[in-house]
């Protein structure tokens, strides 16, 4: 029989790769969604299969799923700055009344549970670039806190019920991570950037541009997904492809690759924003064997293809004002 998986956040962009990937090693997979932030059309070619089933659900109530499990994937939240402060509460809810039922679901099913925390654990960090070991620095009560205190709470509790219940977990740090399903409404900048660039719209890069990412590609991180369930590893580990670059620099990037003639305008940084973000994947090199394959270049030129396929009706989306600062 096949290995059957339950996927939260299912229908998202990185639930979707996800469902792919699964689908292609043989699970029956189960995705679970409640579309509040992603997308029927990123699954809808997998509806046909006889080993895909997909679940219309909030995972903050209870979740039944007939059968067995063999693993879950809990990948259900907003991840963007639009939309956690836009929907704040259920942000927080989905980290962590949606974390603990998930954790109650694998408990019951004797499954193994991956959670999908973030880079935004570290907050504004002072360590550089972040290990797994670096305990974060974060405002609770800033407007990013939300997120950044239910991803904490995330990694938390699932420890809980890995010391005290006996419960399989794995917890995985993800850095940014971009590719094709990226939803164009986000917020963040690599979608904002092509966006406003093809458009013909000047290009807002916030504070002096000199702030940093490290973009993964998203095939890169699915790779290292798929090991850490894989593994035999509970504690932490960040999955992210190095290659630090500025955002001031990543627009220049993103303008030469679309062709555009638009300026670079500066607006004010907003609170809390991140300054640096570089992982430390020490862990996941020795551990899983993993590092990322795909580079900014290639990776970049695969998602502006994918952008460019996309109607007009959904580029007619796009908010005017962009809050790329993720």
């Amino acid at each position: 029989m096949k290995k059957r998986i339950l996927i939260t956040g299912g229908a998202g962009f990185l639930g979707s790769h996800l469902c792919d990937r699964f689908i292609a090693e043989g699970y029956h997979v189960i995705a679970m969604d409640n579309l509040i932030t992603g997308d029927l059309k990123n699954i809808e070619h997998l509806f046909k299969l006889e080993h895909f089933e997909f679940y219309h659900h909030d995972v903050t109530k209870f979740i039944h799923v007939p059968g067995e499990l063999d693993y879950i994937l809990h990948f259900a939240s907003p991840a963007s700055p639009i939309d956690y402060l836009k929907i704040p509460i259920q942000t927080l809810k989905v980290g962590a009344m949606g974390t603990h039922n998930c954790l109650g679901l694998a408990k019951a099913k004797s499954a193994r549970i991956l959670v999908a925390s973030t880079s935004e654990v570290y907050g504004d960090p002072l360590v550089h670039p972040q290990t797994e070991e670096y305990w974060g620095n974060v405002n609770p009560v800033g407007p990013r806190g939300v997120y950044d205190e239910a991803k904490r709470y995330m990694e938390s509790i699932t420890m809980a019920y890995h010391t005290f219940h006996g419960v399989d977990t794995r917890i995985i740090r993800i850095f940014n991570t971009y590719g094709p399903r990226m939803r164009l409404n986000d917020g963040r900048a690599l979608p904002a950037f092509i966006g406003q660039a093809l458009r013909g719209e000047d290009m807002t890069v916030f504070g002096d541009g000199s702030q940093t990412r490290s973009f993964c590609y998203v095939s890169d991180l699915v790779e290292g997904i798929y090991r850490l369930l894989l593994s035999d590893y509970s504690l932490p580990v960040n999955i992210g492809n190095p290659d630090e670059i500025s955002l001031k620099d990543f627009a220049e990037e993103v303008l030469q690759l679309t062709g555009g003639k638009v300026n670079i305008i500066y607006k004010p940084l907003p609170a809390d924003d991140p300054k640096q973000r570089k992982p430390d994947i020490t862990k996941a090199r020795n551990i899983l064997g993993w590092a990322p394959l795909i580079g900014r270049k290639e990776g970049l030129a695969k998602t502006y293809d994918y952008f460019k396929t996309l109607s007009s009706e959904e580029w007619s989306k796009q908010p005017k004002e962009f809050q790329s600062r993720k």
